[in-house]
């Protein structure tokens, strides 16, 4: 898998998508920290953007990867190799890839002018999503033999959870306001990696007010020890759950 890897990470690099994705992180975050004095709100706006370029980049690069890496797969289907090896060879060239750019990108600006507890959170939680997002892309990759399809289904997932399911739970929680609904949004919250992201670093930042009345709930629950773990599980769990996925539909999979 190893060797695999290898090949497939200088097969990435090769195509300076990887070296662009960093220049432009690392032009955004010096830029947030030299225009505003305050590294709290460099670092909320900072993860602003984080949580809607990083997605994006992600499951558009992975899936167009996967697609342009047909002919690589089959030859390496019509050797001695075993399918969960190369898939897993893929997922972890692609992931190692994306974020390296995203701690050099972001991580090492962060922590040079603003290290902190917060900064910290921030870029583990970078880290995850490009690994969530990374998961969810080979899902939707090897689901269908059709690119545009395939990149299509990617989208929807980036589309869905950074911008379709906030509106929802805005709605639910609107509908239902004459309810006590703070648990149910917990579990709703935790359907969304990036909602997870985005609360765990805004605790952190001591800004839950902007969070609306449940924020009370969340800044008892989440920025707890107990809600830290509880977050970071799941979002773990929304790495694992499409890589599984993935690997048993690769396997079966008529390339």
């Amino acid at each position: 898998m190893i060797r695999i890897g290898k090949y497939v990470l200088y097969d990435i690099l090769r195509s300076r998508f990887v070296i662009l994705y960093t220049a432009l992180l690392l032009i955004v975050s010096f830029s947030m920290y030299s225009l505003d004095s305050d590294a709290g709100k460099s670092t909320l706006s900072l993860l602003n953007i984080i949580l809607l370029v990083v997605p994006l980049v992600s499951v558009v690069f992975t899936t167009i990867h996967f697609f342009n890496s047909y002919e690589f797969i089959e030859l390496l289907l019509s050797q001695p190799v075993n399918r969960k090896t190369i898939f897993l060879a893929e997922f972890f060239s692609v992931a190692f890839a994306l974020n390296c750019a995203f701690f050099i990108g972001v991580g090492i600006p962060v922590m040079i002018l603003n290290f902190s507890e917060s900064a910290v959170y921030l870029i583990l939680s970078g880290l995850l999503l490009t690994l969530v997002f990374v998961a969810l892309a080979f899902a939707a990759a090897v689901f269908t033999r059709d690119k545009a399809k395939g990149i299509g289904i990617a989208l929807l997932f980036w589309f869905y959870f950074t911008l379709i399911y906030d509106g929802l739970i805005l709605y639910i929680i609107y509908s239902f306001s004459d309810y006590p609904m703070e648990k149910v949004t917990l579990i709703m919250v935790s359907l969304n990696p990036v909602d997870l992201a985005r609360i765990i670093i805004l605790l952190k930042l001591d800004v839950s007010a902007l969070m609306g009345y449940t924020g009370a709930f969340y800044k008892n629950f989440f920025g707890s020890s107990l809600g830290i773990i509880y977050s970071l599980l799941f979002l773990l769990l929304w790495i694992v759950a499409p890589v599984l996925f993935a690997i048993r539909k690769f396997a079966r999979k008529d390339i």
